[in-house]
């Protein structure tokens, strides 16, 4: 009989991300990212993207593409237009979970322009993370979900909002088309702590406030730690924190 894993926890603070500054952006990378490539540091589990952005009024991406990829897009602050090549259009804002599945290619765009739909002008930044996760299989049909599930945090627990794992089926608010991986919010209440899941990789990042975590100590917003073979630890915050959590029961294939 094998020998259990080991469990193991890296460290990664926030002041020693990878970043991109233009004059309309914001841009911290957790994994290499673009034109920032460290081989030591690509992914964690099947996490290839974690990036924690900022972009100005009436900026954002234009239109580019995507492929064989499952992209969560998940807002902290102001408000992000997401339109798509497959008839999709909308505002993403706090509390609202949103999944894009590239499959087969699609031409997405994200502005932080959201009165061009109707809304109020404002001169608001929007800050959100955004993260990719590979799909089981590629080639499948691009799509889309969001649903709002601002209600669901304010218990201060973790809720789960994106999955693939059939264990979650009932629970999820989006679903992600890889088996293997699922994302859990809490937005933390003063004092009371959540658990984090078991899994051969997390992947924990403190999207604001600040947590002291069972094992880790203090993390501070944009720290995050990457569990191998771990999980049970209690996170707790004195004054509330906002924390992103992927479980995951596999990792990349063919992949260091």
């Amino acid at each position: 009989m094998a020998a259990p894993a080991t469990p193991h926890i890296d460290i990664h603070r926030a002041g020693d991300r990878l970043k991109t500054r233009v004059s309309w952006l914001d841009s911290k990378h957790s994994f290499s990212f673009g034109s920032h490539y460290d081989p030591d540091n690509t992914h964690h589990g099947l996490l290839l993207v974690n990036n924690d952005d900022i972009v100005a009024p009436g900026e954002g991406f234009e239109t580019h593409p995507h492929r064989d990829m499952e992209i969560v897009t998940w807002v902290l602050q102001g408000s992000l237009v997401h339109q798509d090549s497959i008839g999709h259009s909308g505002v993403i804002y706090p509390g609202l979970a949103q999944r894009m599945s590239a499959g087969a290619g699609i031409l997405h765009s994200e502005k932080n322009d959201s009165w061009r739909l109707g809304a109020e002008s404002h001169s608001d930044p929007v800050h959100f993370v955004q993260m990719w996760v590979v799909p089981d299989e590629p080639g499948i049909t691009p799509g889309y979900q969001q649903l709002e599930i601002d209600e669901n945090l304010r218990g201060g627990d973790l809720v789960v909002v994106a999955s693939g794992i059939d264990r979650y089926s009932d629970r999820s608010a989006i679903a992600i088309h890889n088996r293997h991986a699922a994302l859990h919010v809490a937005r933390l209440l003063p004092g009371r702590a959540v658990v984090i899941p078991d899994a051969p990789f997390v992947h924990v990042f403190v999207a604001r406030g600040e947590v002291e975590m069972e094992g880790v100590g203090r993390m501070y917003p944009g720290d995050a730690a990457r569990l191998s073979n771990s999980g049970g630890q209690r996170v707790v915050s004195d004054v509330g924190a906002e924390i992103l959590v992927w479980e995951m029961h596999a990792r990349l294939s063919g992949w260091a």
